[in-house]
């Protein structure tokens, strides 16, 4: 009683707590409670759900629980990774200092072998889309880096080259319980996406080579192996390579191989994540896929599946600001009622929640296309192939494209919205975790290439393959599903836009133009969007 007294003293009037909040988010299952992500992967999985289900019951409990904690003690900004160039001899060793957590982490996400041939893609997909729900944690970026490095290398083998089989084995099924991490550092400083402007050198060393010059932007810093872009000697074209971190023995005695960290980068999101500057010195690197084809190759392969999962993350950021803000809103009491009584915060919910479901059905519809093409990561649509499969491999690539600035556009949108319904409190980082997912979005935006980059290849994809893919078939094809007056004005709408002064010199038609089709995108993929919501609902 007097323990209670002096509780209510310190209080004063105010008994108000937060807790009856905390408890239920803190029990939330992050696969148990979504029913919808239940349905999706019940849709997709056909004859193999009871076995992806149970794997997921199994599996959610560590993301939801576990694994967010770990996520949020590392994005503190106290414990940002940070450069230690020199060891106390003077020994030049750039060693990434991150928190014990994210250790941790990393090593417990990669240890489930989401990459490992004994994994089915399913299972596969949908714990990647738990744990992008951490928002980056670390890891994120990691994990898809790495899945390009591996179907790089699974699309060339090589056996001139060894050391890539082993490579291979370390990063997708693991050497004595040890997973490595992949990174691909293509960005220079005088041109991010654009890769022909590349002028880091590699020399040939025997059947090896030797890599000389600054790589501007690297993300995945502390990777293990990297893909790297870079001119052979005396050539203007762009070739990739696979470059060892450390080479044998040298990773215990933190000698890099042939490079330099020089710095790390401060982000506005993907903070936990090191993205540093390296400056090339003579690094020994394995060349990877055909010379003088690294642009195909690294934006057919490495980057096409960068995209395709920043498309998974997406959902995985709004399915969780959906559910939080969700839950928040019949928590909260102002002015007498609850949030998700205002019928102007109701329809913020519900905008959030279709957004979350629409996201999440299309990521999981491009990706079904995706496991279903033989052959679906190519540098350039094979004309050798039949029609049929040339379309739809097409499909694919414009589908991975619209999905990667469409559901990163949206997502900005979305967990802005969700955190104006926790009102003062959605902006405190001690409170909720979105807006460190918000910031992480509006990074995914820009990676593999930013919105109107990405607008403009998409315009010109279209109207290359237009002699033998007319526009309004594209338009049938992709938005199968939907009625036939919603197909013959897209392909209107398509067929006038690609005679439009899109990517013409800037007047006052081209800007018309250039609005008109980015308006068209958007439109255009959340009609597809909505086709993969009705699929799994019926």
């Amino acid at each position: 009683m007097h323990i209670a007294s002096q509780e209510q003293q310190t209080k004063g009037k105010n008994s108000y707590t937060f807790e009856e909040f905390l408890q239920k988010r803190e029990k939330l299952d992050w696969y148990r409670d979504d029913p919808f992500l239940q349905k999706a992967v019940q849709c997709y999985t056909g004859n193999d759900f009871d076995y992806v289900h149970q794997a997921m019951l199994s599996f959610s409990p560590k993301a939801s629980s576990i694994w967010n904690r770990l996520a949020e003690r590392v994005a503190r900004p106290e414990v940002r990774p940070y450069m230690l160039h020199y060891d106390g001899f003077n020994n030049r060793v750039d060693r990434i200092v991150r928190p014990m957590e994210v250790h941790q982490l990393e090593k417990e996400v990669f240890g489930e072998g989401l990459f490992s041939s004994k994994m089915p893609s399913w299972e596969s997909f949908v714990k990647r889309m738990l744990i992008h729900q951490l928002g980056e944690a670390g890891v994120a970026c990691p994990l898809t880096c790495t899945i390009g490095l591996i179907a790089l290398i699974e699309q060339y083998p090589d056996e001139m080259h060894p050391e890539l089989q082993n490579i291979l084995q370390h990063t997708k099924d693991g050497l004595d319980g040890d997973f490595a991490i992949g990174a691909q550092f293509m960005s220079e400083m005088q041109g991010g996406s654009d890769l022909p402007a590349n002028v880091v050198e590699a020399v040939p060393d025997g059947e090896n080579y030797r890599l000389y010059g600054n790589k501007f932007f690297c993300s995945v810093a502390h990777s293990d192996y990297s893909v790297v872009t870079a001119k052979i000697s005396g050539t203007d074209k762009v070739s990739t390579f696979i470059v060892p971190s450390w080479l044998p023995g040298d990773k215990e005695k933190e000698k890099r191989n042939g490079y330099q960290i020089n710095r790390i980068k401060w982000k506005m999101g993907t903070a936990e994540l090191p993205t540093g500057e390296i400056q090339y010195s003579g690094a020994l690197a394995y060349p990877v896929g055909p010379a003088g084809k690294g642009v195909a190759v690294a934006v057919g392969i490495v980057l096409t599946l960068s995209r395709l999962e920043i498309g998974i993350a997406c959902a995985g950021f709004m399915l969780r600001a959906a559910r939080e803000a969700s839950l928040y809103s019949d928590f909260r009491t102002v002015f007498g009622k609850k949030v998700k009584d205002y019928p102007l915060s109701a329809r913020t919910i519900k905008r959030i929640e279709e957004a979350a479901e629409r996201t999440t059905a299309g990521a999981f519809k491009v990706y079904d296309l995706f496991l279903k093409l033989d052959q679906p990561l190519n540098p350039g649509i094979p004309l050798d192939q039949p029609l049929e499969h040339r379309k739809q491999l097409f499909n694919l690539r414009e589908l991975i494209l619209l999905q990667k600035i469409c559901a990163t556009n949206e997502g900005a949108e979305v967990l802005r919205d969700a955190i104006s319904i926790f009102g003062g409190h959605g902006v405190m980082e001690e409170f909720s975790s979105l807006p460190r997912i918000f910031r992480d979005v509006v990074v995914n935006e820009q990676w593999e290439g930013p919105r109107n980059l990405i607008l403009t290849q998409i315009y010109r994809d279209l109207q290359r393959v237009a002699d033998w893919y007319p526009p309004a078939d594209f338009v049938a094809g992709v938005l199968k599903g939907t009625s036939t007056e919603v197909i013959d004005s897209f392909s209107r709408q398509l067929t006038d836009l690609l005679q439009k002064p899109v990517c013409g010199e800037v007047s006052k038609e081209s800007l018309e133009a250039a609005e008109e089709w980015d308006t068209f995108c958007d439109s255009f993929f959340k009609v597809y969007q909505t086709v993969a919501v009705m699929e799994i609902r019926q």
